[in-house]
C-alpha cells in the first residue's frame, strides 16, 4: 500500500482564545515555544506521512509565508483555501483534489486544534489490517456529555455516532485524527457544507461501511480554550507529553533566544518565555505563556496565564487565569479575577480591576 498523506485541518477562527486570535491564526499560536502547527505536522511526520494538504481559511496567508513548501521540517506541504467554511467534510473534499494517491491509499485528516501522544502508526496499521473505509481515533473521557461520543462492538467496529447527551452511552469520544481510505473523501459532496459528524460518518454505517475505533488511552487534549492552550504548553514543557518540535530540553521552563530572567525572578511550572521576553527582578512566572517580547515587571505575580507578544505587566501586579493581548500594558498593582481577558493595545491604569480581600 502506497505512502499515506495527510490534511490538517487549519481553517477555523479560534474565536474561544480571542484575543490572541485576532491578528494570529489559532494553529500559529506559540505552544511549547513555537507555532501548534509544528507539533502536528512533527505527530503525522513521525507516523510515516510527507505529503500533507493544509486546508486553511482564516488568514490563510499566514501558513505558507511561514512553512513555506515545508522542505524545512521534511514534508512536502501544499495549501488549498476555503473562500467559506465549508465544514469539516466540506474541507476535507476540498483538500482531496491535491491528494495524489489512488482510491484505496490512506490518508490521515488531523483536526487543527488537537494535542496528543497517539501512536499513528499504531492506527494506520489497524486500518489497513482491518481494511477499514476510515479507522478513527477514539479517546476515553471522564464526562462525555461535553462530546460527541462513539460505542464501538467487541472487534471496535463503530456502531452509531451520538452527538451532545446528558447522559452518554459510552465514554468513548472523537478524538479528532481519522485515516481514510482516499475514495471515502472523494464521494463526499463538492462546494458545500458538510459535516462528517452528523453527515458523512452515519452516511457511511448506513451504506455498509466498515469504520473502525481506534482506542488510545495516552495523553489528549483540545487546546481551543485559554485554559487548555496553558495547559498544553506546560505539559510539553514538563515532558507530560513528547513532541519531536519541542525546541529545547524539558524542564521547569524553557527561555527562547534572548529571553531574560533577571536575579531574583522565579520562573517554573513549565513556563515558556517567547524571543526577547523579560522577567524583572523579584517577579514570579507559574506554568504560564510569555509570548515575543512579553514583559513582566518587578514583583508581579503570573500564573497560569497567557501574555501575548509585546504586552507589559506592570509592577507587583497579580494576574491568574488571564489572557492579555499583544502589545496591551497593565500598569502597577493591577489585579485581575480569573478568567479576565484583556485586549490587544488595551492600556489598563494603575490599581487597575483591583479585587480587595475585604468584601466590604
Amino acid at each position: 500500500m502506497a505512502e499515506p498523506e495527510g490534511v490538517l485541518l487549519v481553517g477555523g477562527l479560534g474565536t474561544r482564545l480571542r484575543p490572541l486570535t485576532v491578528y494570529t491564526p489559532k494553529p500559529m499560536l506559540p505552544v511549547g515555544g513555537v507555532p501548534f502547527v509544528l507539533h502536528q505536522l512533527a505527530l503525522l511526520r513521525d507516523g510515516g506521512v510527507r505529503h500533507v494538504v493544509l486546508a486553511t481559511s482564516y488568514r490563510a496567508e499566514v501558513f505558507e509565508a511561514y512553512l513555506g513548501d515545508g522542505s524545512a521540517h521534511g514534508l512536502d506541504l501544499e495549501y488549498v483555501t476555503e473562500d467559506e467554511p465549508l465544514g469539516t467534510g466540506g474541507a476535507l473534499r476540498n483538500a482531496a483534489d491535491h491528494l495524489r494517491g489512488g482510491p484505496d491509499d490512506p490518508v490521515v485528516a488531523l483536526n487543527g486544534d488537537i494535542l496528543t501522544g497517539l501512536d499513528l502508526r499504531a492506527q494506520l496499521d489497524r486500518h489497513r489490517r482491518a481494511r477499514a473505509d476510515v479507522t478513527l481515533y477514539l479517546t476515553r473521557v471522564q464526562d462525555a456529555r461535553a462530546y460527541g461520543c462513539v460505542p464501538t462492538d467487541a472487534e471496535g467496529r463503530v456502531s452509531a455516532f451520538h452527538e451532545k447527551m446528558p447522559e452518554p452511552v459510552s465514554d468513548q469520544v472523537n478524538a479528532g485524527c481519522y485515516v481514510f481510505t482516499r475514495g471515502v473523501l472523494d464521494a463526499i459532496p463538492a462546494g458545500r457544507v458538510v459535516s462528517v459528524e452528523r453527515e458523512t460518518f452515519p452516511g457511511l454505517l448506513a451504506g455498509g461501511a466498515l469504520l473502525i475505533g481506534h482506542l488510545d488511552d495516552t495523553y489528549w487534549l483540545d487546546v481551543g480554550t485559554p485554559e487548555a492552550y496553558v495547559v498544553g504548553s506546560r505539559d510539553l514543557v514538563l515532558g507530560r507529553l513528547r513532541s519531536s518540535a519541542l525546541p529545547g530540553p524539558v524542564g521547569e521552563a524553557l527561555l527562547l533566544a534572548r529571553a531574560v530572567v533577571e536575579p531574583g525572578a522565579v520562573v517554573r511550572g513549565g513556563t515558556v518565555l517567547g524571543v526577547g521576553a523579560r522577567v524583572a527582578a523579584g517577579a514570579e512566572v507559574d506554568g504560564s505563556v510569555l509570548q515575543d517580547g512579553a514583559v513582566v515587571l518587578a514583583e508581579a505575580r503570573v500564573t497560569a496565564s497567557v501574555i501575548g507578544a509585546g504586552a507589559v505587566v506592570g509592577e507587583r501586579s497579580v494576574l491568574h487565569g488571564v489572557v492579555v493581548g499583544d502589545d496591551a500594558r497593565l500598569g502597577a498593582e493591577c489585579e485581575l479575577p480569573p478568567g479576565s481577558r484583556v485586549w490587544v493595545d488595551a492600556v489598563l491604569s494603575d490599581r487597575a480591576i483591583r479585587m480587595s480581600a475585604d468584601p466590604g
